[in-house]
């Protein structure tokens, strides 16, 4: 019987890890090579997304500017909160009660993390407060 349970989630993480390399293609210009998403609780998701970095970011890493990368990054995923928030809520049918974006330069490894409003609520999407 877990099996059973297993499987459509497994089909719904593939399909946010999908829908966030799009994004993030779309949003940064490239997508990354690699993206692995997981619940982290029932309410919670995380997307890890590895070598996101555009040439143009790679050069600032070259130039030791992670901290100009990582506000750049941040604040270009926080201008696009509907954007990421919008695959996760069609996807899960919940809403997203939190956005939470990270990276980590040296690594070229970015987290996305998504708390959701509890099953069947009626609470209002964080992209929908930005």
């Amino acid at each position: 019987m877990a099996q059973d349970t297993a499987e459509p989630q497994i089909g719904v993480l593939l399909q946010i890890s999908n829908e966030m390399g799009r994004v993030y293609k779309e949003q940064f210009g490239r997508g990354p090579t690699r993206v692995r998403t997981e619940f982290a609780s029932p309410d919670t998701i995380l997307v890890i997304l590895e070598n996101s970095l555009t040439a143009a970011e790679r050069a600032l890493v070259t130039l030791g500017e992670h901290e100009r990368l990582r506000n750049n990054r941040i604040f270009l995923q926080y201008a696009s909160v509907a954007e990421f928030c919008a695959p996760v809520e069609r996807i899960t049918g919940r809403t997203v009660r939190a956005f939470v974006s990270g990276i980590d330069t040296v690594e070229d490894v970015s987290v996305e993390t998504f708390s959701l409003h509890p099953e069947g609520s009626a609470a209002v999407s964080r992209a929908s407060r930005s």
